[in-house]
């Protein structure tokens, strides 16, 4: 399916740029960081699917819809899920509430090609999309413009922001990426990490101590929620 993304914000962008490269299935024609000037392109291209934010200044992605003559499929990105409803109502395939994990968008690309198949039972019916085999000691994370490479044995530990992470590692620096924590945790926790805290990840080899609620890594203290504290516990045999 050939797609569009259309949203304000760069990083977002950056970030479902990348996603959509991961999928064999969808070909990326073009990116705008302005609605109205997606508009001609909209009309006199044959687009399948659109990444549409909702809220952005001036012309919203409910002006956008409103405004195009042809309707391709839309899915919503959106940091406000006070507009699911309004934009189900418009007829979108899904709505994507930021910071978007990769396997919640391909959920919802699968939803897509399958309303597309359905519509043109022309076209082959698409499968699944596969997500990458992510090696075993690194990963790669969306950092400014480019993609930062980060070995797992080198993360001290990860702090959640609104939108984004800091991603610390053993050479006093830290990494600031748009992810979730949750899709950290859910790679991270098989390879030594913990969730200790709504806003913290930590690496367990590079805790030097315990001490009540908090742990040591290098000279941060982090802070361990009791939501968070037997389960931890239990991981690390306390």
């Amino acid at each position: 399916m050939k797609c569009v993304i259309i949203d304000d914000e760069p990083l977002a962008v950056e970030l479902l740029v990348e996603f959509v490269g991961r999928v064999d299935s969808l070909e990326l024609v073009t990116t705008f960081t302005n609605a109205i000037d997606a508009i001609s392109i909209i009309n006199q291209t044959e687009i399948d699917l659109i990444f549409l934010d909702i809220e952005m200044p001036h012309f919203s992605g409910i002006d956008f819809i409103n405004a195009i003559e042809k309707k391709p499929l839309i899915i919503f990105t959106t940091a406000y899920s006070n507009y699911a409803v309004e934009g189900f109502n418009l007829g979108a395939v899904d709505y994507l509430v930021k910071p978007i994990p990769f396997n919640r968008f391909l959920k919802s690309v699968l939803r897509a090609q399958q309303i597309f198949a359905a519509k043109n039972p022309q076209i082959e019916s698409p499968t699944a999309p596969n997500a990458p085999e992510i090696e075993h000691d690194f990963m790669f994370v969306r950092s400014e413009y480019e993609n930062v490479k980060i070995n797992f044995a080198d993360i001290l530990f990860i702090e959640g922001l609104k939108d984004y992470v800091k991603i610390y590692t053993t050479d006093n620096k830290y990494t600031l990426t748009l992810i979730s924590l949750i899709k950290l945790e859910n790679l991270l926790s098989p390879k030594g990490f913990a969730r200790i805290h709504r806003s913290y990840i930590i690496n367990i080899k590079h805790v030097k101590s315990i001490q009540k609620n908090k742990v040591l890594i290098a000279d941060k203290r982090i802070p361990i929620s009791e939501s968070y504290k037997t389960a931890f516990f239990e991981k690390i045999n306390l």
